[in-house]
């Protein structure tokens, strides 16, 4: 029997980001097929930071690109992050235990066939381009996740 999996990724934190594609991995080892659906904070995960751009953008866009991490190791931790000082603390210890980072999770996840879908009106409010996302991810509309999630074995929202 196919088990389907759904995660909407709402967090932009480091710690978070890194527990959904963990999942997302394994489950993918398990045969079960994955998405993923970012929205608002989420978003950052999926930013490539090769491709942001500040071209066509109001000021408010503008500001909230210079702002934000720009892309996953940018991304902070949600408890402790200190300044940076306790996301470093945690990503040398993931190097002390030979763990891979979050980018290797989110690589893993691409190479998996795991479904990035982003939601397009959170796209809109932040201010992004759609060419400013990894070239898997697809843009969709609020609705159109739903009947995923609805018809997933699983639902998680993180």
């Amino acid at each position: 029997m196919d088990k389907r999996m759904n995660l909407l990724m709402f967090s932009g934190d480091y710690d978070k980001a890194m527990a959904g594609l963990i999942l997302a991995n394994t489950a993918r080892e398990l045969d079960v097929e994955v998405t993923m659906f970012f929205a608002f904070w989420g978003l950052f995960l999926v930013r490539d930071p090769e491709k942001m751009t500040l071209e066509d953008k109001t000021i408010y866009e503008k500001i909230m690109g210079w702002m934000t991490p720009k892309g996953p190791e940018a991304l902070p931790l949600s408890k402790m992050n200190f300044s940076g000082l306790g996301k470093l603390m945690l990503t040398e210890m993931i190097e002390d235990n030979e763990a891979p980072k979050l980018i290797h999770f989110l690589k893993g996840a691409r190479k998996k066939n795991v479904k990035f879908y982003a939601c397009k009106l959170s796209v809109e409010i932040m201010g992004f381009k759609p060419e400013e996302f990894i070239p898997e991810l697809e843009i969709i509309e609020a609705k159109t996740y739903l009947k995923d999630a609805l018809e997933s074995d699983m639902q998680l929202f993180i």
